[in-house]
């Protein structure tokens, strides 16, 4: 396991562009053996699963992983060693607490980890664990920076590990009727995509900690921090992602927070591939709290007769036609626009407004004899349940964790795996860039190469804080698969 500090880890910039290679086609099986290399099968031939990252969503993640007949919990990985020893209280004959996701790796009773730290870790601790022979369930967001995304799908190439990211809301049957929609083409055409995530904590934002706050005694915040800034320790910061989406640095912001859910429908649904274009543009314009993160931010990508759109705030919940009661809450949400209709959707229900009657041929027969009746409301608003069935069912999931355990045990490649989610990912990330710059992006969709910008070819690969080494030996062996239209 490398310590990870070069002075050169930004050379290749200078020396190749970095995502600018010829491309094939991902493998549909793994090529390697039943379990994780380093450690085989546990006790009884079941999985030994570790999870990095005791906080909040990292537990509920292992959760539902422990229920699959196939598992066993062996380690538990944080810097806050009471909340390592929570997850070890709950397996208390297998698990093992670790202080340093390093040990953990090294353990041969490891097969392989939920990782769910904070998101300026994620890159770094996947491809750790994926040179170390585990396999890898990450938490979203997958990368913070472009380089990290090429470097991370090119570990996971070159190791043959199975890599989910924990998108969970792809397995919801919602999002799977949606994507029938959109694909039996009931909508028509698509031109205009709009996605959002809005809420309203005003000017106080996520609050101020008290100056005088230290780390809680055995806490290692120098290890919280990594390969990130080192700042002073923050409370609210280290409360989780809900409050870690207000800084930056470690997480992105929202639209990272959120992005990689809510956009995973369009991308899924129109089976795009990388925009040729993202503009980005937004600011910290009203909260005034501890952290630094944009308190609104909009998105635009470009695609071959597409655009798709993006926004977040902080400073106003309104949620369209998914607002629901009139009060403060979080929203999120995505508009199909085709020539036949529109449709909006959100993690749990879509709706649908024809455009006149040019989906009169798409709804059910009992449906229409219903709503076409005279009298009826003039708004029809009908729903993917009320149309004709689809001859292109996608089956339901068993879940997001069993589906990555199932994948483990046949070492076929998940639905969330880092090619799939990079074309959601890079966006995001490129715009995170775009509105740093103050400028539009263009990329080559193909290579996703920056295309005429030294700048953010430059700023695409992260200074990460000695002694943490950003593994540009990851980008050294570009492979990527050819581009979907």
């Amino acid at each position: 396991m490398r310590p990870h500090s070069d002075p050169g880890r930004r050379r290749f910039c200078t020396t190749t562009a970095w995502a600018g290679v010829a491309g094939l086609a991902a493998p549909l099986l793994r090529p390697s053996g039943s379990f994780a290399a380093a450690a085989g099968p546990g006790a009884n031939g079941r999985l030994q699963l570790g999870l990095i990252g005791c906080g909040k969503q990292g537990p509920l993640v292992l959760a539902r992983a422990a229920l699959h007949p196939d598992v066993v919990v062996t380690a538990a990985c944080d810097v806050y060693p009471e909340r390592a020893k929570a997850v070890v209280g709950i397996h208390p004959r297998t698990c093992r607490a670790f202080a340093d996701y390093r040990a953990l790796l090294a353990s041969p009773a490891v097969d392989g980890v939920i990782i769910a730290t904070p998101p300026h870790w994620h890159a770094l601790m996947a491809i750790d664990a994926m040179e170390a022979g585990k396999d890898v369930y990450l938490e979203k967001p997958m990368t913070l920076y472009p380089a990290e995304d090429l470097a991370l799908r090119n570990a996971a190439r070159r190791t043959g590990r199975i890599c989910q990211i924990g998108t969970q809301f792809h397995a919801s049957d919602n999002y799977r009727r949606a994507v029938e929609t959109v694909r039996a083409g009931f909508l028509g055409d698509i031109a205009t995509v709009r996605s959002f995530h809005v809420l309203n904590r005003g000017r106080a934002g996520v609050g101020r900690q008290d100056p005088s706050t230290r780390a809680p005694a055995g806490v290692d915040w120098n290890l919280w921090c990594g390969p990130g800034p080192l700042v002073p320790f923050n409370r609210i910061l280290a409360d989780g992602s809900g409050n870690g989406n207000s800084w930056v640095s470690y997480s992105g912001g929202w639209t990272m927070g959120m992005g990689s859910h809510v956009l995973d429908l369009p991308v899924w649904a129109l089976e795009l591939g990388y925009p040729s274009e993202v503009s980005s543009c937004g600011g910290r314009f009203i909260v005034e709290d501890d952290g630094d993160a944009y308190d609104n931010h909009e998105v635009l990508l470009r695609y071959p007769k597409r655009l798709v759109s993006w926004k977040t705030s902080l400073t106003n919940s309104y949620g369209f036609d998914l607002h629901g009661r009139p009060v403060r809450n979080r929203r999120l949400g995505t508009y199909f626009h085709g020539t036949r209709g529109t449709m909006w959707c959100d993690y749990y229900a879509n709706r649908i407004v024809p455009e006149g009657d040019a989906m009169d041929d798409c709804i059910k027969p009992e449906v229409a004899a219903v709503k076409q009746a005279p009298g009826y409301p003039h708004r029809v608003v009908y729903s993917a349940a009320d149309l004709k069935p689809v001859s292109a069912r996608i089956p339901s999931s068993p879940g997001h964790e069993f589906e990555w355990i199932e994948c483990m045990k046949t070492r076929r490649e998940p639905s969330c795996s880092p090619e799939y989610h990079s074309r959601i990912n890079l966006p995001l990330v490129l715009s995170l860039l775009s509105l740093k710059l103050g400028r539009s992006l263009r990329l080559d969709p193909e290579t996703q190469q920056i295309i005429g910008d030294p700048e953010a070819t430059r700023l695409s690969v992260p200074e990460y804080r000695a002694p943490w080494r950003f593994p540009d030996h990851s980008l050294a062996s570009a492979i990527h698969p050819p581009a979907r239209s």
